[in-house]
């Protein structure tokens, strides 16, 4: 239960820290890194505390009930691999936190960045320790939208938003793509649990839908780390700051692709499909992006390109799968990562002391940052493989991995070759890097005089580069045990112990790193000078650039093609658009229920009542006039709509459905007048429009009738059927049964509503408090027309004494009925559970009564005598409704899960009470704040009007005076 627990609180750590470094100032620099700081030092503390389960080869886990019934659960896995990658993430993470202090200037929102940073780290330790595989897709799609965020954090440069865009476009669809096979695999396994995945690898590879499963899987993994063709999006988010690409795009979110590609190596790998796709792909990606780092001139250019070719290197060894393959393949995702990201870090206290990246311009800077050029050489040295360092070990295991017998395909029989050329071209950029900016003559013309940065700065690259010479020395006793636990976890525990030495003697692996580096060092003095007075990208290709040619498939879908589109099959008027999505719904339920819908044999039939058929007639006249009369006498139109919604509360009441009636008749009252309020800022029309009589308009008014027609016969068909269908057992005789039981309360409806399916509630009010603040800004940048902007008679008129002292007695009735409808508001809400009633009904029917007030006083009076804040309203209320599901979690009961029971009062005796009333409670606070703020809109348009009033006599008395 303890190692439960703290995998729990490992995984909220990092969006805690998000959460406390949002709410800082933006001058809080030092507050928001040390907040961060501790957060993930907490982090390591559990790692540690964790230690001991994990080396003793357990597998913790951790499990919240989210929705059991659809096998969403918050389920959390520990492994030695995912202890390994979490160890990860949070050590880099906490360096990079450090060198960000100092790497971010003063002007920047600081806190901003941290709050991204550590959400993006929850979103990655969340990628990882899922075990549900769609909960890991939910994290997955996460980290694509905290990318974003993270790279166009310096949003003001047009290279920063185009990076971040081009890397949210990208990784999203391929999430997408992930998401589709996660839910087939589900099918095909049975389970979304991933321990049942893993071990069902027999299953998926002999089912018929394997194929399909793996090309998503694939493109989700490549997509994600940047393997060809969709590497091009890794060196646009070079854009981002430095410490964003050091722990994003070298140690962490590059690294999630690839991870699952190990992680579900058992799974989907083993076939001859999963060889050549997933070794071709690894492979051409090493290659390509190696020769496309030599001819880079920006220092992150060049790192973000040897990244990708780095990427591809533990891509090809996970699709070899050898034993030998996946446990280099987890050396090396642990080699690179630690080389790259101080290397990255490296690159950017260049930028930040010379003012520039371009390696054309830079050079002997080993004169004026000595220890920044020792540590940036040996960092580089580890990218090139060079021995002693932890980047060769990992690399020889890689070439023995393509050494070694395979499948005999031409394919396998190719790989010593290639990862040979590859390890030459890796030789030959590192050997750039170096020479170009810390040899040579000193540079002259730099923005800024180069020295060293702060010795806090440089204490994370020097920790990185430390740990480089300690593996690649000792890499027995760094990470020998540790690499063997993580091979085990992803292979089984049949796997042998692997002692990783620094000499295995004269191998053909060591032969093969000797030739990569006599080559690589040849290439670099032959053509250095040439690439160096060339453009950047190689030679006749630098001009086909894949970001321009994503950026023109991009502005064909979604410029060019929907305006042809728009132009032959769409318009501009609302009216079509409307007539267009009635047609489409009315089609949509046609089709189904063509031949299908029909009377029942023995249909139940019931008496026609006159009363009740003359309420309808009535009520069928009101909506047939309010169509009528919609063009030219809109304030007609809307009594008539509400004569025909006062029918249908009454009909709500007859058929003894009274919540129903209830809400229907608070609703009614709220909308009518907001309609009212609203029609007086609406262009008046007093004449008729000549066109209207002409022989199109007459047409179109027919075509519109008879499609109304046609939806209303519909309706009032299927309700027929419905209605008179003899009654079979369905889910509402399970409410009816359990209401009391489960709910703690006798009123079905509004058990459903705040208990069995509060979830629903939740998002509906979610929806609520986003409609209600868009129709806010959209009033508030609503200027009516100018005919309406002038005084009307009946407001002329108020300044009569005699109207005005007629108006007194409704304002005075108004004040008084404000209590009685907050005491009815009180007794809806507390009644609710058990009678007719609830908290939607009391936030409504609050609104009226505050309505009320604005209707019969001005409105000045009223604010300076009422305060509402309905913004406030409408957040306290969501945290209520939220606040409610999360204190189940804390009971260990799925989100949302209601608690009833009777509790004892002084001189009252037993009161029924339930956690459901909070949530309405939660209901009441954001249905109270979404009303009234549309009804502060609308009114302050006259505050609005009055100012322009003013200023415009203004203007004409000072006209008048000059």
């Amino acid at each position: 239960m303890i190692e439960e627990n703290l995998l729990l609180i490992l995984v909220a750590l990092p969006f805690a820290a998000a959460l406390a470094t949002s709410t800082m100032s933006p001058r809080a620099h030092d507050a928001a890194a040390w907040v961060s700081g501790l957060f993930l030092a907490a982090g390591g503390v559990v790692l540690a505390l964790l230690h001991g389960a994990i080396g003793a080869g357990q597998v913790v886990r951790g499990q919240i009930g989210w929705v059991p019934a659809l096998g969403l659960d918050l389920s959390f896995r520990m492994d030695g691999f995912v202890w390994l990658f979490v160890s990860l993430i949070f050590g880099i993470g906490s360096l990079v936190l450090i060198y960000a202090r100092y790497y971010l200037s003063k002007t920047d929102p600081v806190p901003r960045f941290y709050a991204f940073l550590m959400a993006f780290t929850g979103a990655m330790v969340g990628v990882v320790l899922s075990g549900n595989i769609l909960m890991l897709v939910v994290f997955w799609e996460l980290t694509s939208i905290l990318s974003f965020l993270l790279i166009g954090y310096w949003h003001q440069g047009q290279a920063a938003r185009d990076g971040a865009r081009m890397a949210l476009i990208v990784t999203g669809a391929g999430g997408l793509c992930l998401l589709l096979a996660m839910i087939l695999l589900g099918q095909i396994v049975g389970s979304h649990d991933l321990d049942r995945v893993l071990a069902s690898g027999d299953l998926v590879r002999a089912h018929p839908l394997y194929p399909l499963v793996l090309g998503l899987f694939l493109i989700g993994c490549f997509t994600k780390s940047a393997q060809m063709p969709f590497h091009f999006w890794l060196p646009g988010a070079m854009a981002a700051p430095t410490p964003v690409s050091a722990f994003l795009h070298s140690a962490t979110m590059v690294k999630a692709g690839v991870f699952l590609l190990v992680r579900f190596s058992p799974v989907l790998g083993q076939t001859d499909l999963w060889f050549h796709l997933v070794t071709g792909t690894g492979m051409a990606t090493l290659v390509l992006g190696a020769f496309l780092a030599i001819f880079r001139h920006d220092l992150k250019g060049l790192l973000a390109y040897s990244t990708i070719s780095h990427l591809g290197l533990i891509t090809a060894l996970a699709g070899i799968g050898s034993d030998g393959a996946i446990l280099a393949a987890i050396f090396h995702l642990l080699n690179h990562a630690v080389f790259k990201a101080s290397l990255f870090m490296a690159a950017g206290i260049i930028d930040h002391e010379t003012g520039t990246r371009d390696m054309r311009r830079l050079g002997g800077l080993r004169h004026a940052m000595p220890v920044t050029a020792s540590l940036a050489i040996v960092a580089s040295a580890a990218m090139a493989g060079v021995p002693l360092l932890n980047g060769f070990l990992s690399k020889e295991m890689f070439f023995a991995a393509a050494a070694d017998w395979n499948n005999g395909s031409w394919l396998d029989n190719a790989l010593p070759y290639w990862a040979v050329l590859a390890g030459a071209f890796s030789v030959a950029y590192s050997l750039r890097f170096i020479a170009s900016v810390f040899f040579g003559p000193v540079a002259t013309d730099l923005p800024r005089s180069p020295h060293e940065p702060p010795a806090l700065m440089r204490r994370p690259v020097e920790a990185l580069v430390l740990i480089c010479l300690l593996v690649g020395i000792l890499p027995g006793l760094t990470l020998g045990p540790v690499l063997h636990l993580a091979a085990v976890s992803v292979l089984g525990p049949d796997l042998p112990y692997t002692d990783i030495a620094l000499w295995h003697g004269l191998t053909l692996p060591l032969a093969m790193s000797c030739v990569a580096l006599v080559a690589g060092v040849g290439l670099h003095a032959l053509f250095h000078a040439a690439i160096a007075r060339g453009p950047e990208g190689p030679p006749l290709l630098h001009r086909l650039r894949a970001q321009k040619l994503f950026e023109r498939t991009m502005f064909l879908l979604t410029w060019t093609l929907p305006r042809l589109g728009l132009r032959f099959l769409g318009t501009e008027r609302l009216q079509p658009q409307l007539r267009l999505i009635v047609l489409l719904a009315l089609a949509a339920a046609a089709v189904p229920l063509w031949g299908v819908l029909a009377p029942a044999a023995d249909p139940l039939s019931v008496p026609l009542n006159p009363a009740f058929a003359a309420m309808w007639a009535a009520g069928a006249a009101c909506a047939l006039g309010a169509a009528a009369l919609a063009k030219y006498h809109r304030f007609a139109a809307v009594i008539l709509l509400g004569g025909a919604g006062a029918v249908t509360c009454l009909t709500f009441a007859w058929l003894s459905a009274p919540d129903l009636a209830v809400t229907q008749l608070l609703v009614e009252i709220v909308t009518t007048v907001l309609l009212l309020l609203g029609l007086r800022w609406l262009p008046k029309r007093r004449e008729e429009i000549a066109a209207d009589r002409l022989l199109p308009a007459r047409l179109r008014r027919a075509r519109d009738f008879v499609i109304a027609g046609a939806v209303g016969i519909g309706l009032a068909a299927v309700a027929h059927v419905m209605m008179t269908w003899p009654l079979i057992p369905n889910v509402g005789d399970w409410f009816l049964r359990n209401a009391y039981h489960e709910g703690g309360g006798t009123n079905v409806v509004n058990v459903i509503l705040v208990d069995f399916r509060a979830f629903d509630t939740f998002g509906e009010i979610t929806v609520l408090a986003i409609v209600g603040i868009t129709v806010f800004a959209l009033l508030r940048r609503f200027r009516p027309a100018p005919e309406s902007t002038t005084r009307s008679e009946e407001e002329a008129g108020l300044r009569d004494p005699t109207l005005a002292h007629a108006l007194l007695v409704p304002s005075v009735i108004m004040r008084w009925m404000f209590p009685v409808l907050i005491v009815l508001a009180a007794i809806l809400f507390f009644r609710g559970h058990d009678l007719p009633g609830g908290g939607f009904s009391a936030g409504v029917t609050v609104s009226i009564a505050i309505l009320l007030q604005y209707l019969g006083h001005d409105l000045r009076w009223v604010e300076a005598r009422l305060t509402v804040l309905p913004i406030r309203w409408m957040g306290v209320g969501l945290l209520i409704a939220g606040g409610t599901g999360l204190g189940a979690f804390v009971f260990g009961h799925p989100f949302l899960t209601a608690h009833a029971r009777y509790v004892d009062l002084p001189l009252i005796g037993q009161v029924p009470a339930a956690t459901a009333l909070i949530f309405d409670a939660g209901v009441f606070a954001l249905v109270l704040g979404v009303t009234v703020l549309m009804l502060i809109a609308l009114a302050h348009q006259s505050l609005r009007i009055a100012r322009l009033r003013e200023r415009d006599r203004a203007a004409q008395k000072e006209r008048e005076a000059a």
